[in-house]
């Protein structure tokens, strides 16, 4: 008998199930990924977690986890061979990386993205408050910019949890005003982004599945 498999409830474009997708696929972890409108909200959806967005994970214990974050960290728990979470030290100068890289998420979690969205807003609606929500956001891209102008990735030459749970919603700042953005003084911010943008991992994360309807499909979403 078949071992089952953890059930991903997911939204293609929506940031937060975007980087649970990517935590999932860097890790290698494979589930049953099920997409799904917000307007048409299946039953099993509902019944897993009354919240009614996504991401959703429901793994074969019954555990459910309802926070892109805690997906994120339970895909690394399971394998973390290229030391996304940063347990690897790699020399003594980088002892608080760890604790700094979770501090840093949390900062641009309760903050950034609620920035982001009044800056989408705006844009949205016209608002004549643009420019301030944009400088608003443009606050946290200049603490990105000299870490990035120091190496490739946030806090390395190689990627960590903070920049796959960061990407996603850089990319939507980046969409908002476009050129505005090409233009910007953070040339090391749109370097990065543009290397996840334009990668082999990226076109397999987003690629576009049917939405899920019981007993008529099952797609299984497996990382390298």
């Amino acid at each position: 008998m078949k071992k089952p498999l953890p059930v991903l409830y997911s939204l293609r474009n929506c940031p937060y199930a975007m980087r649970a997708r990517l935590a999932i696929f860097v890790s290698g972890q494979t589930v049953c990924l099920r997409e799904v409108l917000l307007s048409q909200k299946p039953a099993q959806l509902l019944t897993a977690s009354a919240k009614g967005t996504v991401p959703v994970l429901v793994l074969p214990s019954g555990e459910v986890l309802e926070q892109s974050r805690d997906i994120m960290l339970w895909a690394f728990s399971q394998s973390d061979r290229n030391n996304y979470l940063l347990h690897q030290v790699l020399d003594n100068d980088k002892q608080s990386e760890a604790h700094t890289m979770q501090q840093l998420m949390t900062q641009f979690d309760s903050e950034f993205i609620l920035r982001l969205e009044h800056y989408r807003s705006a844009k949205r609606y016209r608002d004549p408050k643009l420019l301030q929500y944009r400088a608003e956001c443009e606050v946290y891209l200049q603490q990105l910019e000299p870490r990035l102008a120091q190496h490739q990735f946030l806090f390395a030459d190689q990627a960590c949890l903070a920049d796959l749970a960061m990407m996603p919603f850089i990319r939507q700042f980046a969409r908002v005003e476009r050129q505005w953005y090409l233009r910007s003084p953070y040339p090391e911010v749109r370097r990065w982004l543009d290397s996840y943008l334009q990668s082999a991992i990226f076109s397999k994360v987003m690629a576009q599945y049917p939405v899920w309807k019981e007993g008529v499909n099952e797609t299984l979403f497996s990382g390298v």
